[in-house]
């Protein structure tokens, strides 16, 4: 059966948010009620049952166990005591995120007040009157919760999920003075570098709207760029803060792996997550990073070595003494063209003008950086944000239960509304996992240490690697009758030099070194783990040479 329009079950989105108002008022500390009509479904909490005989037959084979139904109902006497254990939790109130500033519910932009199609929703959320952030608009990424406001995750499967606590990140922007703006269209579940993924319609680039605005964090770069607000928050887990701030032509940084809290984000990987910052600026980057960088105490990506800086205090305006790296296996891709090649070679040059060194240096694992990326996503992504219903188990930190409960329920209702990424994703993750048991994806995990030793080991003759963020320019969307070929190759043919560094943790940000025929060009600058300072010292740099 031939796949439907890309583009004609979002138009519903459209039509039926689009403009309308809410008046609920969210006050801090308090439960925050849906403002977007009824969810797919009942919501109220659900009276625990004793398995039916039947399902745990099912169970069963699904496990090859060969059970009789005397096995069974055996098996079934013996579960009591443990479901009582169960009904005694739903007796206890679970400890939660604060909400601490109040706020409305705003409202879902209509097309005269969102051109790029780059918002899906817009609100005002004020928090202290003065702070580092005091002044900025701020577009929050939509995989990111905000008590009381609509998230959508670019899914269907999301549709009338309203958060009922602050993410900790959004608590600190709060807490330094910034002002939540509204909520930024991301790609379907964020997993997508081109920006036709998410089921409210394609964000459309600033430059050239016929193009892609690139993913995951699509509409955050967007708005970005044509000044819509000052600063967004994005989520990095393949080159999602890279991509589009790249295509878009603005600043993104993906900070050393666990250095800002996930805390209340809808995850894709644990060992891949990241959330950071977007600005036209490196140094309104800096900012924002070190309004929300430091441990919370409740993301297991976060460890004893996560230490933040005060990064606005070291932008000298140059990069003297700051040696650069040029990586020459980040040129020359299959879909590299000349002219991105040629204007980031050029670009690093240039930095030797704000008084650094540039040398080439070599690291050949870095071509096969995506193979091992590639497991880790699949597999990963698999069991964690399908199966594992964005939280799965095994790790310490705080859950966000009403989202996990929501979409776990909502992605069995809905599983057809899933992108064609995600469906690739499940199809092929499972395959994996059922045939060959873990063993790739364990097997990628102890070559990313081998990876990370290479760039550790160039990052030891050099304090920067640089390479062209992406390897061609922002792409056309595809029409809306695109093949599932064309739908998924522009979704994923972009991270080649990206997501590398999602495996790894190192600190990596895009910084916009041109134009090339009328669309912005990305160079990548990588830092060592923990020196996201240096890395924004280069970029900050690199801007001030204009």
């Amino acid at each position: 059966m031939r796949r439907q329009s890309i583009y004609s079950r979002r138009q519903f989105f459209r039509v039926s948010a689009a403009g309308a108002a809410a008046t609920m008022v969210v006050r801090p500390g308090r439960a925050h009620a849906a403002v977007q009509g009824p969810p797919p479904f009942n919501t109220a909490p659900r009276v625990l049952r004793k398995p039916p005989l039947d399902e745990l037959g099912r169970i069963a084979k699904a496990y090859d166990l060969d059970l009789s139904a005397e096995d069974l109902t055996s098996f079934r006497t013996l579960m009591d005591g443990v479901l009582a254990s169960y009904r005694r939790l739903d007796q206890f109130a679970e400890p939660t995120l604060p909400v601490k500033y109040p706020r409305n519910a705003g409202y879902r932009p209509p097309a005269s007040e969102n051109r790029l199609n780059a918002w899906y929703w817009k609100c005002s959320i004020k928090g202290t009157p003065s702070g580092l952030l005091a002044g900025k608009k701020i577009a929050i990424k939509d995989n990111v919760c905000v008590a009381g406001i609509p998230m959508m995750n670019g899914s269907a499967v999301l549709e009338g999920y309203v958060p009922d606590v602050d993410a900790t990140l959004v608590t600190r922007i709060l807490d330094a003075g910034g002002e939540i703006v509204g909520k930024a269209v991301c790609e379907h579940l964020c997993f997508s570098g081109g920006s036709h993924t998410s089921d409210t319609g394609p964000v459309l680039n600033p430059h050239d709207p016929k193009r892609s605005a690139g993913g995951s964090s699509s509409g955050s770069a967007a708005l970005v760029a044509v000044g819509e607000c000052d600063m967004a928050i994005g989520g990095d887990q393949g080159g999602s803060i890279r991509i589009p701030s790249s295509f878009s032509g603005a600043v993104g940084l993906k900070p050393t792996y666990g250095l800002v809290p996930y805390t209340g984000v809808f995850p894709i990987e644990l060992t891949l997550d990241h959330t950071g910052p977007i600005a036209r600026t490196a140094a309104d980057c800096a900012r924002l990073l070190e309004a929300i960088a430091g441990p919370d105490g409740l993301d297991p990506r976060q460890s004893g070595m996560v230490r933040k800086e005060p990064y606005t205090q070291k932008l000298p305006g140059d990069a003297r003494g700051v040696r650069i790296g040029i990586v020459k296996e980040g040129f020359g891709w299959p879909n590299s063209e000349p002219d991105v090649d040629k204007m980031v070679r050029d670009a690093a040059q240039r930095l030797t003008r704000a008084g650094a060194t540039v040398t080439e240096v070599s690291v050949p694992l870095h071509l096969d950086g995506i193979h091992v990326w590639n497991a880790i996503a699949v597999e990963g992504a698999t069991m964690l944000m399908v199966a594992g219903n964005s939280m799965g188990t095994n790790w310490k930190g705080h859950y966000t239960t009403s989202l996990l409960d929501f979409y776990g329920r909502s992605r069995r209702a809905r599983a057809n509304d899933l992108s064609e990424t995600v469906k690739l994703v499940i199809l092929l993750g499972q395959y994996m996992q059922d045939n060959y048991h873990g063993r790739y994806y364990a097997k990628a995990q102890n070559l990313a240490r081998v990876l990370r030793a290479a760039y550790d080991e160039a990052l030891g003759g050099v304090d920067l690697l640089v390479m062209p963020t992406l390897p061609l320019k922002a792409t056309l969307l595809p029409a809306p009758n695109a093949s599932r070929e064309d739908y998924v190759a522009r979704a994923l043919e972009m991270i080649a030099n990206t997501a590398p560094f999602d495996v790894t943790g190192h600190p990596a940000i895009t910084v916009p070194a041109g134009l090339s025929s009328g669309l912005p060009v990305g160079m990548m600058l990588i830092g060592r783990h923990g020196e996201d300072a240096t890395v924004l010292r280069a970029a900050d740099a690199f801007q001030k040479l204009a």
